[in-house]
């Protein structure tokens, strides 16, 4: 059985490799360090889980979120906000499934996913 799969949005490598370390026991985990490399993987992708950084070089992660949202092919995708600006980020509460503050718990960053992939399935 395949495991799902999670994009992984984030400039920071190192943040980036520490995410996808947290959820590759139980994800096929992609990894897009800007915001046009991310849109290219989109195209080309469905995943079940997108952690996604707001503040990216080149496109923002609020405009990937708007052309996420637009897409009916990722409806289903689960989205995780992973940033340090928690002003934008309760402007998006309402778009994403959850919101998470930097520093963050990789734990709870895998427990999460984990959640959010299983509530999916059961739809």
């Amino acid at each position: 059985m395949r495991k799902p799969l999670a994009l992984i949005v984030e400039d920071e490598p190192r943040l980036a490799d520490l995410f996808s370390m947290a959820l590759s026991p139980d994800f096929d985990t992609q990894i897009a360090y800007d915001g046009q490399i991310a849109l290219n993987k989109l195209a080309e992708m469905t995943p079940e889980i997108i952690i996604l950084d707001l503040h990216l070089p080149g496109i923002s992660g609020k405009d990937i979120l708007r052309q996420i949202k637009a897409d009916e092919r990722l409806s289903q995708s689960r989205i995780i906000i992973t940033t340090a600006d928690g002003v934008v980020s309760e402007e998006l509460r309402e778009e994403v499934d959850i919101v998470l503050l930097k520093p963050l718990s990789m734990t709870q960053l895998k427990q999460l996913a984990n959640r959010l992939c299983l509530n999916r399935l059961e739809i």
